[in-house]
C-alpha cells in the first residue's frame, strides 16, 4: 500500500464488544475490521463491566483492523472512539476504575431517577437538558452510587463516560463533545454547557468532569507514547473527541448540517429506535433529546420489544422467524418487557382476534406489525415534536432510513414498508457506528466536516425500495386495540 494513502480508524466500543474499522480517508472505503469482546456481569437488574477490558478490546481490535487492512502503520493518520451511551466509570486518584462500570441497561438506578425527575418536575429538566431522567440516565446512576456506595462516590476523582475513558487513554486528554454530554442528565443542551445548578443538585464537583468539545471531530490531542506503542501506530495519529454510539450512526448515515436534515431513521434491534438530525430543540417527555455531535440535535425514541420479542413469538409458534403472513384480524402487542414508548413498563404482550380459523403464521405477522406500529407511532411524534406534521406530504414521503439486524430480514422490512408507506433505504453499510466514528477521526486530521465527508463517503447509501400503500386498516386495528387496553390490559 502506497504510504501517501491515509488511513483513519473509526471504533465502535458497545456493550457486548469493540470494533474498529480502518478506513480509507479519501473514500471512504473499508480496508479492515477487527473485533474483540467486551464481558457484562450482573443479575437482579445490575449490569457492569470492567473499563480495563474495553481498553484491551479496543487495542485489539485496532490491531486486527489493522492487519486485516494490510496497511502500514505510518500510513493512520486519525482514531475516534464512538461508545455506548451513559455508563457511569468513576476514576480514582490514580485515574484507575474504583469499581465496575454501571452500564446504560443497569437499571437498579430507577428510583432515584423517579426521585431527580420529582424533584424539579419533568418540565424543568425538559427546559434543561432536553430529557426526563430514565434510569439509563448516567445522573441516576451517579445518585445509586452517592446512596448505596458514599465511599466510591466520595473518592472519585473523575467521572467519565465509556467514550470519554478510552479518548483519554487515547491522547491524555479528559474530554468529552456535546453528543455524549447530552445523555448524562447533567449537560444542558438549551446553554450547550454543564448545568450548574443540576451538578449542585448532584452533589458533582465539576473538576470532576471532562472539557466538551466543540464537536465530535474536534481534535483533542494525538496519541500517548503509552498508547502508540499499545497500538502499534505512530505518535502522530490525530485523536478526535469521538462521540457516543447514536450520534456516531448518525453521522455515519449522514444526517446533520452539512447532509440530511429532519430525515427519519429506524433501527430495528433488540430494541427499537427512532431519530432524526435536526436544527430543531425538541421538549417532549417521551423523547430523549440528545444533542447531534455536529451541533445539530438528535432527538431519539426508544420502544423495548423489536427484534427480541418478535422472534419470541416465532419460538412460542414453533415457526421460523421469517414464516410469516399478515396478521389480518389478529392484533399483537408484544410487550413481553413492558413498554417505555408509550410508557406501559409494567405491560405484558396481548394477543387479540383469534379464531378457529387462525394461521399461527399470521400471530407471528401481527407480531411484527404490533412492534413495527409501536416504533411508527413513536416516528410520528417525534416528527410533530419537531415541528413537522407527519401527514404532510412533504414529510410523509421523505424515505425512511432502515438499520439494525432487524433491517437484514425481509419480513421485518416488508412490514415497515407496508405499514409506514414510506420509501425506505436500506444502508448496504454494516457498521454505521464505527464509519461514522472514522469519519470523526477524518474530520480531526482535515478539519472538514465530518457529516458531509460521511455523506461524500456514501456510507449511508444502499438498497432503496419504493414505497407500497400504507396499510391504514392494520394501523387503526392495532391503534384501537392499544387504546383499548391502556386503559387496563396493559398497566
Amino acid at each position: 500500500m502506497p504510504v501517501s494513502r491515509s488511513v483513519v480508524i473509526g471504533v465502535d466500543s458497545s456493550t457486548q464488544s469493540a470494533k474498529a474499522v480502518a478506513v480509507d480517508a479519501a473514500t471512504g472505503e473499508v480496508l479492515g475490521l477487527g473485533r474483540a469482546p467486551h464481558t457484562v456481569t450482573g443479575t437482579g437488574g445490575a449490569r457492569e463491566s470492567d473499563p480495563e477490558q474495553w481498553w484491551t478490546a479496543l487495542v485489539a481490535a485496532v490491531r486486527a483492523a489493522v492487519r486485516d487492512a494490510g496497511a502500514a502503520p505510518e500510513t493512520v493518520t486519525g482514531i475516534a472512539v464512538a461508545g455506548q451511551q451513559h455508563g457511569l466509570v468513576v476514576l480514582g486518584a490514580d485515574h484507575r476504575p474504583l469499581r465496575p462500570a454501571l452500564l446504560w441497561n443497569d437499571t437498579r438506578s430507577a428510583p432515584q431517577a423517579a426521585a431527580l425527575s420529582d424533584r424539579l418536575g419533568p418540565k424543568a429538566w425538559l427546559d434543561r437538558t432536553g430529557s426526563v431522567p430514565v434510569a439509563s440516565t448516567t445522573a441516576a446512576k451517579w445518585q445509586w452510587l452517592r446512596e448505596r456506595e458514599p465511599h466510591h462516590a466520595e473518592a472519585a476523582a473523575a467521572v467519565r463516560l465509556p467514550h470519554d475513558l478510552l479518548t483519554e487513554r487515547l491522547c491524555g486528554e479528559a474530554v468529552t463533545d456535546p453528543g455524549d454530554a447530552s445523555g448524562t442528565g447533567w449537560w444542558s443542551t438549551a446553554d450547550r454547557a454543564y448545568d450548574p445548578g443540576l451538578l449542585d443538585l448532584l452533589g458533582l464537583d465539576p473538576d470532576r468532569l471532562p472539557a466538551v468539545a466543540p464537536t465530535g471531530a474536534t481534535r483533542a490531542g494525538s496519541l500517548t507514547g503509552a498508547a502508540a506503542e499499545a497500538l502499534g501506530l505512530p505518535r502522530t495519529v490525530a485523536v478526535a473527541a469521538g462521540t457516543g454510539d447514536n450520534m456516531a450512526a448518525a453521522v455515519g448515515l449522514g444526517l446533520g448540517a452539512a447532509g440530511l436534515l429532519d430525515h427519519p431513521v429506524v433501527s430495528l434491534g433488540t430494541s427499537g429506535t427512532v431519530f432524526a438530525a435536526t436544527r430543531a430543540r425538541p421538549a417532549d417527555p417521551a423523547l430523549a433529546g440528545f444533542a447531534a455531535t455536529d451541533g445539530t440535535h438528535l432527538p431519539l425514541g426508544c420502544t423495548l420489544n423489536c427484534t427480541l420479542a418478535v422472534d419470541r413469538f416465532a419460538a412460542l409458534l414453533g415457526l421460523d422467524r421469517e414464516d410469516a403472513l399478515p396478521g389480518g384480524g389478529t392484533v399483537v402487542l408484544p410487550y413481553l418487557d413492558g413498554e417505555r414508548t408509550p410508557d406501559l413498563p409494567a405491560a405484558s404482550g396481548l394477543v387479540t382476534g383469534l379464531r378457529h380459523t387462525t394461521d399461527p403464521r399470521a400471530v407471528l405477522g401481527a407480531a411484527y406489525e404490533g412492534a413495527a406500529f409501536t416504533l411508527l407511532r413513536a416516528l410520528d411524534g417525534l416528527l410533530a415534536a419537531c415541528g413537522l406534521d407527519p401527514a404532510d406530504p412533504a414529510v410523509r414521503d421523505r424515505p425512511l432510513r432502515l438499520i439494525g439486524g432487524g433491517a437484514r430480514g425481509r419480513t421485518w422490512t416488508e412490514t415497515v414498508r407496508r405499514l409506514s408507506g414510506r420509501p425506505l433505504v436500506v444502508p448496504a453499510a454494516g457498521e454505521l457506528v464505527a464509519l461514522g466514528a472514522a469519519a470523526l477521526a477524518a474530520g480531526a486530521v482535515t478539519g472538514e466536516d465530518p457529516v458531509a465527508l460521511a455523506a461524500a463517503w456514501g456510507t449511508g447509501a444502499g438498497e432503496t425500495l419504493p414505497p407500497v400503500p400504507r396499510d391504514d386498516g392494520t394501523r387503526q386495528r392495532v391503534e384501537e386495540v392499544l387504546t383499548a387496553a391502556a386503559a387496563g390490559l396493559l398497566t
